[in-house]
Formats: C-alpha cells, sequence, structure tokens
C-alpha cells in the first residue's frame, strides 16, 4: 500500500507547475493554512473582493472561497506586460550577501536594486493598498483584488530561505544532482524536497483527522495530494492532540519596537534615488505591528546556519559563478522557463555542459537534515500564521489595531500574539 501511495505521490507533484516560488503546492499550503487561522468574519470579505457578489446571493458570502487557489497566481502572471513590473518583487537580495560564508541582511551595502523593489517592500505595500480599500474604500476594487492575490503569495515567497539571497540568483545558477536528477538549488528548495516529504509522510494522515477537532481542519481541506502534509503540521506542529513542536507560535507575530526618530527628508529623498546598494539596514519597511525584515531575518540567517549553501560545495559554487561571468551559461531564461517549468534546468544543462561545470551531488545527509528538523513544516506554519494575521489586521481594523491577531482552528478565540 505505501509503494502505491508513493507512486501516486510521485506522479501528481510531477503534474504540478515546477517553476513556481515554492512550488504551487507550497504556496497552496501556506494559503490553507492561513485560511485556518482567519477570524471567521474575515474570510468572507476576502471573498467578495475575490468574487464579487452580483446581488442574487440567497445569502450573504454563501458562494465557495478558498486561498489556496489565488496563491500561486502572482507566478503566472508576473511575464504577462501589465505585471511584469512585479517579477523583483518575490526576492530580496542584499549586495554583501554570500552564502555559506557571509550571510548579510543586508549588510553595510544594503539592498541591490530600487529601494522598496523587493518581497519585503511589497508585503508593505500590498497590506497597505488592501487596507486602505477594505477600510477607507480607497482605490478599485480589481487593484485590491489583485493586492491580495500577491500579498498571499509574497508572505509565501519570504519563508523560502533562496529567495532572500542573490547568490547565483537565488541558487538558480546553482546546478546540483538531487535523487538522481539535474536541476537547479533553488528547484530542490521550491518543490523537490516538499516533494520527498510527502512521499514519506506517515500513512495515517492520508485519513481525516478525528475527532471535533480534526473536523475544524478537515472543514479547510480540498482533497489535495498535499492534505496530509497539512494534516500532520496541524497535528503534531500546532498540537491538535498534545503539545506541538510548534512551542515559540505566539512570537511569531511580534515586532521588534521601533526605536529612534522618523527619517528626515533628505534622508528619504536619498533612499529613493539611490538605486543599487541603498545602503540600507533592511528595517525601513518595519513598524512595530508587521515587521517582514525582522521575520526574515531568521529566516535568511537558514543560508549559512542550516545550511542551505552546503560550505563543502563552495568551490563549486564559486566556479558556477566563474562560468555564468565567462559564459552566461547555467541562467534559465524566462522564455524557457515558462515553456519548460521545472525542467528548464535540465534542457539547458544539457546543450550548455562542454562549457558549464557539472551538477554537484546534494548527499542525501542534505534532505535528511532538512526533514529531521522539521524545516519546510515550520516555515510553511510560519509563513500561514503570518499571513493570517496581516489579512486578520487589514479587515478587523480597530479591532486589531497594534496588534495582529490570529484564530485557534479548534477552539475558534482570538489570540493577541503581540
Amino acid at each position: 500500500m505505501f509503494n502505491k501511495l508513493s507512486f501516486l505521490i510521485s506522479t501528481a507533484l510531477c503534474l504540478l507547475p515546477g517553476a513556481l516560488a515554492w512550488g504551487a503546492a507550497g504556496h497552496e499550503i501556506v494559503a490553507t493554512l492561513a485560511q485556518m487561522h482567519l477570524h471567521p468574519s474575515v474570510l468572507p470579505v476576502l471573498c467578495d473582493l475575490l468574487s464579487p457578489p452580483d446581488g442574487n446571493e440567497a445569502a450573504p458570502f454563501a458562494r465557495p472561497c478558498h486561498l489556496a487557489p489565488i496563491a500561486a497566481w502572482a507566478d503566472r502572471v508576473k511575464r504577462e506586460p501589465q505585471y511584469r513590473y512585479t517579477s523583483v518583487l518575490h526576492y530580496v537580495n542584499a549586495v554583501d550577501d554570500s552564502p555559506a560564508e557571509t550571510c548579510a541582511f543586508p549588510g553595510p551595502h544594503g539592498w541591490q536594486g530600487s529601494a522598496h523593489q523587493n518581497v519585503l517592500g511589497a508585503v508593505r505595500n500590498t497590506t497597505g493598498l488592501l487596507q486602505r480599500f477594505v477600510q477607507d474604500g480607497a482605490g478599485d476594487l480589481a487593484d485590491a483584488a489583485d493586492a491580495l492575490k500577491f500579498l498571499v503569495h509574497y508572505v509565501g515567497d519570504m519563508h523560502q530561505p533562496l529567495h532572500l539571497t542573490g547568490r547565483l540568483r537565488g541558487g538558480n545558477g546553482a546546478r546540483v544532482r538531487f535523487e538522481g536528477r539535474i536541476t537547479s538549488l533553488h528547484s530542490v528548495w521550491d518543490g523537490l524536497l516538499l516533494a520527498q516529504s510527502l512521499r514519506s509522510l506517515p500513512y495515517n494522515y492520508t485519513r481525516p483527522l478525528p475527532g471535533s477537532r480534526g473536523r475544524a481542519v478537515e472543514a479547510h481541506l480540498r482533497d489535495t495530494i498535499y492534505d496530509p502534509f497539512i494534516r500532520r503540521v496541524m497535528w503534531e506542529g500546532f498540537g491538535l492532540d498534545d503539545a506541538g513542536r510548534f512551542g515559540d507560535v505566539s512570537e511569531w507575530l511580534a515586532c521588534p519596537a521601533q526605536d529612534g526618530e522618523p527619517p528626515s527628508l533628505l534622508q528619504r529623498v536619498q533612499t529613493v534615488l539611490e538605486l543599487a546598494g541603498n545602503g540600507s539596514d533592511g528595517s525601513e519597511e518595519d513598524d512595530e505591528v508587521l515587521c517582514p525584515h525582522a521575520w526574515t531575518e531568521a529566516i535568511h540567517e537558514l543560508n549559512c546556519a542550516l545550511p542551505v549553501w552546503p560550505p563543502e560545495l563552495e568551490d563549486a559554487f564559486v566556479a558556477f559563478e566563474r562560468a555564468e561571468a565567462e559564459f552566461g551559461y547555467g541562467t534559465v531564461d524566462e522564455k524557457a522557463e515558462a515553456e519548460l517549468g521545472g525542467d528548464a534546468m535540465d534542457e539547458q544543462a544539457s546543450q550548455t555542459s562542454s562549457s558549464y561545470p557539472p551538477p554537484v551531488v546534494l548527499p542525501a545527509s542534505y534532505s535528511a537534515r532538512v526533514h529531521d528538523q522539521w524545516v519546510l513544516e515550520r516555515l510553511m506554519a510560519m509563513a500561514g500564521i503570518r499571513l493570517a494575521g496581516i489579512l486578520n489586521g487589514i479587515v478587523l481594523g480597530g479591532e486589531a489595531a497594534g496588534s495582529l491577531v490570529v484564530v485557534d482552528p479548534i477552539i475558534e478565540a482570538s489570540l493577541a500574539l503581540v
């Protein structure tokens, strides 16, 4: 039975889009976990943004609605002309960052690119746009719906460690062999580690969770290939049945106190005009309620501490960087990525193998460390809690002033986590 289940999971995962950040499945997992922690009054408001009522419903908010189907939308549209400007908003790169040797976030020379044009600024901007529409009616409905879809996605992106470093374009240029397949380090983290995890889940998580607590979780599941993963995160991670692995969940929405005076006009102008190495300390997107930089500092550190970039492979990573500088090879161009999805790296590898360094093998101990430490489960759970907190804050407004709240899906009580 287990072998048959593993085969079915592997086959289904091969059919998922492979070039998406966290993979479509990863983003949908984050969105589902977030939905479980929304205040009961919040989801109907979000549903009306995504599918405005036409006045013919028998009852308000009667339409089926789920956040998961919109979770990967931002990846699907980022190459369309009207959304091409968003392609830089899925990641943030520090000038001084070079894991595993140096993890700077951002370091003395700040971020690459224009000020605020990164995933941290995108979370801040889409939150503000959506909040102004929901609370004040400011702006256009279509823009607010887009902001919601972008926000759901960007919060997921900022919990993927390779979206927080620019080395070899977030690992896209690092050719590796993983489970016999030539791919990129980025693709390993986007989906292949998750696929490996799904194949090894205990069989009992393929069945609905028991009892009233289990039913509270099952109400948000959609009969997907990753339902067992979510069940395990809820049961063992958040602790539906006993004390969970996530003992620090009450800290996940906390933001550090903001000290000092607001930046002067001159400082703000200098930040806007500086296009590269903008000298930021990273905290310009943070306040005492929403702090994407503070939230992602520890996630970025995984690039060195886990490490996402094994130091024993440093010579190979340097060789890839030299090859890219000399030949331009190893870059999965946008057209190839769009057409070939997760096989883009495989395709280009066969075309450039004569001049590009060979892939390096990621040993079994690499993925074992990720799975043993529950790295994927923890990152996706953190993303889900933070997304829920942001969405609750946007809709609840004054009820959540000064803090972000989530709802325990089991006891259906609001929990202030700041």
